[in-house]
């Protein structure tokens, strides 16, 4: 299902945000963006969103902001900044290139620009436990809105379910009434044709077997009834795969009666089931 959910939490030295988004799909394909420093907990983060939201195309993303610069564990390793400044001013003079901003750049990206300071297991595991939380709850805020999701798709399933219930009914009401009209249809079409003096009652009746049992639908009345109330209590189990199954079986129980009513009336009420297929 399509879900959204959000979480932000922040400490005396870090600022957490996650985001969750969800779009429908038939298996899990999980997309994470989240810092480099926190590439050895992607698994257990995967892992959580699976759980979770089970199925559905994941994006996540995970952004970690430190209010204290102390609490960061980087700083820049000036010394070894401007010894990197001096070699890339001396190498560019050759080529003409005196742009300061553009050699700074540069040097930021060299090998050991950044210090980068061991933080105590203490700090790592308190800030990891509030990514946890924070990741939890965005997890949490988009289950929710899936449910909510969920549950108004599952009302107008149902109420397909139902309209289409309404018109077995009335399928069952006109069906009584078809085969003697499909009698005498049929027994004027013989008069007709061939005349009362050599009309044989006897061979009409056998003929009329034949078309009752050709046109006969009380099988697949019994099945799509059976199909419909399976569906309702599918739908409240929540299961995609069978709800799926059992929507294709219901359209061809209900294409089956209208390819066999050969009446009118029954045509038209099983037209009428199209727009409530799932």
């Amino acid at each position: 299902m399509t879900g959204f959910g959000k979480a932000v939490t922040e400490s005396s030295s870090l600022t957490v945000t996650a985001e969750v988004k969800s779009l429908n799909s038939k298996f899990t394909d999980i997309y994470c963006r989240i810092p480099k420093s926190l590439s050895f907990r992607e698994i257990e983060i995967r892992n959580l969103l699976t759980q979770a939201l089970e199925r559905g195309k994941i994006e996540f993303n995970l952004t970690t902001n430190y209010t204290d610069v102390a609490s960061s564990g980087t700083s820049i390793n000036r010394p070894l900044l401007q010894a990197y400044m001096k070699d890339l001013k001396e190498s560019s003079e050759g080529f003409g290139i005196s742009d300061a901003t553009e050699l700074f750049k540069i040097a930021l990206t060299l090998p050991n620009a950044f210090n980068t300071e061991v933080t105590s297991e203490e700090q790592a595991e308190a800030e990891w436990q509030q990514i946890l939380k924070t990741v939890n709850q965005a997890i949490a805020e988009c289950t929710k809105f899936r449910l909510r999701e969920g549950e108004i798709v599952s009302a107008k399933f149902l109420e397909y379910i139902n309209k289409i219930g309404q018109l077995l009914d009335e399928v069952e009401v006109q069906d009584k009434n078809r085969i003697p009209a499909v009698r005498e249809r049929l027994r004027k079409s013989v008069t007709e044709l061939l005349g009362d003096e050599e009309f044989d009652k006897n061979r009409f009746e056998q003929e009329l077997i034949y078309y009752i049992e050709k046109y006969d639908i009380s099988e697949e009345k019994v099945r799509l009834r059976t199909h419909l109330n399976y569906f309702k209590e599918v739908l409240k189990e929540g299961n995609g795969k069978k709800l799926n199954f059992l929507s294709q079986e219901i359209g061809r129980e209900i294409n089956t009666i209208g390819s066999k009513a050969n009446d009118v009336v029954l045509c038209s009420i099983t037209k009428n089931r199209s727009q409530y297929e799932g």
